[in-house]
């Protein structure tokens, strides 16, 4: 019976099942042959609020704000942020902001949209104008 479900509903099915909140693109590969036809879909399901675009082949789970009405992600951007390069590979370790912080240097809070990464990091990660800075750390 499965086999007559479309891509769609299937991909669905398949978020609503997983506990983590994000989603590379090739979560779903194995439903599909056609690497169009899953665009296609994340496209179709981020139109309808389902999902929220990240960065190029990353979504996170969405629902609608109660204070007003409009999509938002369902964990802060700096957590999806991290759960995302976990996924895509790229160890993450606390920014220098975040270790002067935690020693009591400052007082000042981190906002966390700064993350230290090992490695070198070429991907643009956000919604709707707030974006991740990379530091690299040693």
């Amino acid at each position: 019976m499965s086999r007559y479900r479309s891509i769609e509903s299937r991909i669905t099915a398949r978020i609503a099942r997983k506990k983590c909140a994000v989603f590379v693109r090739d979560d779903f590969k194995d439903l599909s042959n056609d690497y169009d036809q899953v665009g296609r879909a994340l496209r179709n399901l981020t139109k309808k609020g389902c999902l929220i675009r990240l960065g190029y082949g990353v979504y996170a789970k969405a629902k609608t704000s109660p204070i007003n009405g409009i999509i938002v992600p369902v964990a802060p951007l700096p957590v999806l942020a991290k759960e995302a390069l976990a996924r895509l590979g790229i160890k993450t370790v606390p920014s220098r902001l975040e270790q002067d912080y935690n020693a009591g240097k400052t007082t000042q809070v981190p906002t966390g949209r700064l993350i230290g990464v090992r490695g070198r990091v070429s991907r643009k990660l956000g919604y709707q104008g707030a974006y991740i800075s990379y530091e690299r750390a040693a």
